[in-house]
């Protein structure tokens, strides 16, 4: 076994990675970590698709399922989190399996993330309101004036970027594009990581995408997400924004009819998913990569084992 592994399993939506990363930490003594940002959250387990009782029966899971729906989680937060499971998992002589279709949370793992200083409650208390009250219109020129580079980068309905990227330069004086040229940290520099991607065709995931939603109303995704609506969570939440509540949402608030809602939102899923594959094909470097959706092939676990077996 290698000195301080880490194994990284990634790849879009429905393309069989948890199956893997379970594979995996049976086979390699491992623990299964969450890397995907809707599946931090409870009260959604059929709609983020985070592993049922029966998959974290067969190895550990850790990592899923601790923040309320309530919580903005965020990457840095889950970044500490893991890293501080990692450093647990090397102690007790078990490999960490981390697996997710996240980006952003796999490059901060790897790469490391931008010294960013903690916001500034009550800026973000402010700029809440402001954008209640003076929408988010006023809220992108505010920031094309005062971060022009990264307002650029940003698509002007894009409400959380917005905010953050002002609630940076409020607290911190300091432009968010600025912020972003400097030095990145490592909170892991110590790891061995081994990353395994899948990549299946577009055409696969697709197919993949739209069977997954209808099997997710079959399982009861309307339910999950009415006690949603009825506890009146925000739908700024990142919870409220997870693949298929916006439009089923409307479903269960009599605004939607449920054929219309579950286009909408394999639609929405599909160009999400694809967005994923073209991170993960151009983005991240891997030691293996499978061009077809895990279901249970020896040869990919074979090939994995090789590399710790070695």
């Amino acid at each position: 076994m290698k000195q301080n592994p880490v194994l990284i399993i990634a790849g879009p939506t429905a393309s069989g990675k948890s199956s893997l990363a379970i594979a995996a930490a049976q086979a390699l003594n491992g623990v299964v970590l969450n890397c995907d940002s809707m599946q931090i959250y409870k009260d959604i387990p059929i709609i983020a698709a985070t592993p049922n009782a029966w998959e974290k029966a067969q190895v550990e899971h850790r990592l899923f399922e601790f923040y309320d729906v309530t919580k903005r989680g965020n990457v840095v937060e889950w970044l500490e989190l893991c890293v501080a499971e990692i450093q647990k998992l090397w102690t007790e002589g078990r490999l960490p399996v981390v697996v997710g279709g996240t980006g952003m949370y796999i490059d901060a793992l790897i790469n490391g993330i931008t010294p960013i200083p903690e916001v500034n409650p009550e800026v973000r208390q402010n700029l809440r309101m402001r954008l209640q009250n003076e929408g988010l219109i006023r809220l992108y020129a505010e920031l094309k004036e005062k971060d022009a580079e990264i307002a650029k980068k940003l698509s002007p309905n894009d409400k959380t970027r917005i905010v953050r990227a002002l609630e940076i330069i409020e607290t911190t004086g300091k432009k968010v594009s600025e912020w972003y040229k400097t030095p990145l940290i490592k909170k892991l520099p110590e790891a061995d990581f081994t990353v395994v991607k899948i990549v299946p065709s577009i055409e696969v995931i697709e197919q993949r995408c739209r069977e997954r939603l209808d099997k997710m109303v079959e399982l009861g995704a309307l339910d999950e997400i009415a006690e949603l609506v009825r506890r009146g969570i925000d739908e700024t939440l990142p919870a409220m924004k997870a693949l298929g509540v916006p439009e089923l949402s409307r479903v269960v608030k009599g605004e939607m009819l449920l054929d219309k809602a579950l286009e909408l939102a394999k639609l929405h899923t599909r160009q999400y998913a694809k967005r994923q594959r073209t991170w993960l094909r151009n983005k991240l470097q891997a030691d293996i990569v499978f061009d077809d959706v895990y279901s249970g092939q020896p040869e990919y676990m074979e090939k994995i084992k090789e590399v710790f077996t070695a």
